[in-house]
């Protein structure tokens, strides 16, 4: 990539993306990071913008996504799924596939600390690229980009096979942050035998993460993990 110009890394990831810009300033801009703009002699303009109008798009472009393919589902579980499916995880994921880290400039600092791999910087280049595109060529076209990136997601969430799977996504992360699995230990059980109600807290690093309840242990340590992803800044606490 370094033995590149700017132009051709360009024009390759508008491959990737499947997306041609008509105004290449603005993807350039997408790639930005404010490091790299404050070092310039001349003023340069960074990603944030960008940034913050490519959240906004995805998060309504999901949203109605979920209304739309998911019709049998209350208000509470169209944002659960929301959660499961706009979070840090998932778009470091999907911008990792994507390299975008390759085609991000950083400044001297930034780019010898490792910026090129920190979640924050990924997370933040991949929704301004949605920005970007939205930008570009409206709402129509990032609709689709999103549609193309995340179809995998919500094809598995349509079987049924994730679409309350915290606990995995919560292993997923503890081990890869903390080199450890969660592991679960009941608070309270409540009830006479054919109508239980659990509580049960969810730890991991030597500390409690999450506490959840429910009618029986699945759903309990389902609700802990969703709980705990929420103290942990990867899902909001919108319920």
């Amino acid at each position: 990539m370094k033995n590149l110009s700017r132009s051709d890394q360009l024009s390759r990831l508008q491959k990737l993306l499947k997306y041609e810009f008509r105004n290449k300033r603005l993807l350039d801009q997408s790639l930005t990071h404010r490091s790299y703009a404050y070092e310039q002699p001349k003023k340069k303009a960074d990603n944030e913008r960008l940034e913050f109008l490519g959240d906004a798009v995805l998060g309504f472009a999901v949203s109605a996504y979920i209304y739309k393919y998911f019709p049998e589902c209350l208000e509470g579980e169209m944002t659960r799924i929301r959660s499961l499916l706009v979070n840090r995880q998932t778009l470091e994921s999907l911008a990792r596939k994507l390299a975008i880290g390759k085609y991000v400039l950083f400044g001297k600092g930034e780019s010898a600390s490792g910026g090129a791999e920190q979640s924050r910087n990924l997370v933040c280049a991949y929704e301004a690229l949605i920005g970007a595109i939205y930008v570009d060529g409206g709402f129509k076209k990032a609709g689709s980009f999103i549609d193309s990136q995340f179809r995998p997601e919500f094809r598995k969430i349509k079987q049924g096979g994730a679409r309350k799977d915290y606990k995995s996504i919560l292993q997923e992360y503890t081990s890869k942050t903390y080199k450890t699995t969660p592991h679960y230990i009941v608070v309270s059980e409540e009830g006479p035998e054919h109508k239980k109600h659990f509580e049960i807290e969810v730890c991991y690093g030597g500390l409690p993460r999450g506490q959840g309840k429910g009618k029986n242990k699945k759903a309990a340590e389902q609700n802990a993990a969703y709980n705990a992803l929420v103290g942990e800044g990867l899902l909001d606490k919108s319920l």
